[in-house]
């Protein structure tokens, strides 16, 4: 299966989506299933796992209303984790069989955030649950991001965008350094996306991405990596088959089975993704 482990639906709305610069403006306005269906087709794109973009319970539900539906096979979804009802909130979600994470936004938050004594606490409510957890933090954020993992051996993490590494300023080396500590940990996998945005948009080419994709992949091993578009955040720079066409050129001198993991299989096994049809009779007896 080819399988998109990263893009964004949403209906835009300018006071929830201040995060986008006008240099962005092109992702002001809604992007919904219909239109990712069609990039899915033209990509030959089998599956996706639509990822949280806004930290609320009422978008992680909309999205769950749409997953089950071509080709949306899961979602990446947040939660209130340092909320006192946490443990309730989380059970209501999991009736939701085709939810397969969450992910807060912690590259918006404070220094410390992720060791925070209420954030610890409700993360172990994860531990039983199936689910991933996607880290979503800048380079200098990853050694927290260790920290983190260590204390929760048995959790499953996805990093997303390779950890943010500052491709514009062509810095590699510290970024290199972290990257690698943290791939020593067989728990956690990582999201070939969102680089495009990382370099100039409006300038960057594939050579100046490849030191960093053969770092993570001499780090995870295609195992632990998967492809992700970050649609429609890719569209400031790049099209959604563009990115599909980056990823296989540079992964063209692999095995046939290292292409194959990279492309859907690591986010298949990681996000327990099911066909399809099997995944609309779930959620159906799912509610």
């Amino acid at each position: 299966m080819r399988i998109d482990s990263h893009h964004h639906l949403w209906h835009f709305d300018p006071g929830e989506f201040s995060w986008i610069p006008e240099p962005m403006s092109v992702l002001r306005r809604d992007f919904l299933p219909m239109e990712l269906e069609r990039e899915c087709l033209a990509a030959r794109v089998e599956g996706t796992v639509a990822v949280q973009a806004r930290q609320s319970l009422e978008e992680t539900r909309w999205l769950l209303e749409i997953a089950g539906k071509s080709p949306v096979l899961g979602v990446v979804g947040w939660a209130p984790i340092e909320a006192p009802d946490f443990a309730v909130i989380l059970e209501d979600l999991q009736q939701h069989s085709l939810l397969k994470g969450l992910r807060h936004i912690v590259q918006s938050e404070p220094d410390g955030f992720l060791m925070r004594p209420g954030f610890q606490q409700g993360f172990r409510r994860l531990k039983d649950s199936g689910m991933a957890y996607d880290l979503l933090v800048y380079a200098r954020q990853l050694p927290e991001a260790i920290r983190f993992v260590d204390t929760h051996p048995s959790q499953p993490f996805v990093l997303d965008h390779l950890g943010k590494p500052r491709i514009a300023s062509l810095e590699i080396a510290t970024w290199s350094q972290s990257l690698r500590e943290l791939a020593r940990r067989p728990n956690v996998c990582c999201k070939i996306s969102g680089l495009v945005t990382e370099a100039d948009p409006f300038a960057w080419t594939r050579e100046q991405l490849k030191p960093y994709l053969d770092v993570a992949l001499e780090s995870f091993g295609a195992k632990r990596l998967m492809i992700g578009t970050d649609w429609p955040v890719c569209t400031v720079g790049c099209s959604y088959q563009e990115w599909w066409a980056t990823v296989e050129d540079w992964i063209a001198p692999l095995s046939p089975s290292e292409q194959a993991d990279i492309l859907g299989l690591t986010a298949a096994r990681v996000y327990r993704l099911q066909p399809l049809n099997s995944n609309a009779r779930a959620g159906e007896t799912a509610g």
